[in-house]
């Protein structure tokens, strides 16, 4: 079995880029998961949209958006920990994310705030920030595919 995760962060209130990348993806994509700083594009998405799979947390500049601040969610036999960072703050390391992660099991985490695309793996966790589709801060705007295949994880970062 093969499965593709589309990840997207930090839309900051621009539903466009978001439509583009769930446009292109609709089709392929098991679900979307957005990590925060972006409640209110996410909530236009899933109405435009109800027969996707679409998964979000909250960021910090998500004021007065309710829903847990980390989620997982099993894709496949792999069970991804997704959040947006602050809470973790992840601008300062990422060594509370993986502790969280690998605290449940997760195989793969996941993570927004910075706007700086990344992607590790650290003895048997997956690590990925998909960047920011409108306010990049290393590079060209970017989001994330994640392919959960029989042969193992793959992480993509997607630069637009």
């Amino acid at each position: 079995m093969q499965y593709r995760v589309v990840v997207i962060s930090d839309t900051h209130g621009r539903f466009h880029p978001l439509y583009q990348i769930v446009e292109k993806h609709k089709q392929e994509a098991v679900c979307f998961l957005h990590l925060g700083d972006g409640q209110h594009e996410v909530e236009d998405i899933i109405s435009l949209y109800p027969e996707l799979r679409f998964y979000s947390v909250p960021g910090n500049c998500d004021f007065g958006a309710q829903g847990p601040m980390v989620r997982s969610i099993t894709i496949g036999s792999k069970t991804i920990l997704f959040t947006h960072g602050h809470t973790y703050h992840v601008k300062h390391g990422l060594y509370h994310l993986k502790q969280a992660a690998r605290s449940q099991h997760a195989d793969i985490a996941l993570y927004g705030h910075t706007h700086c695309s990344y992607t590790e793996y650290d003895d048997g966790l997956y690590i990925m920030n998909p960047g920011s589709p409108v306010q990049p801060r290393n590079g060209p705007a970017s989001y994330g595919i994640i392919d959960i295949t029989d042969a193992g994880i793959v992480l993509n970062i997607v630069k637009l």
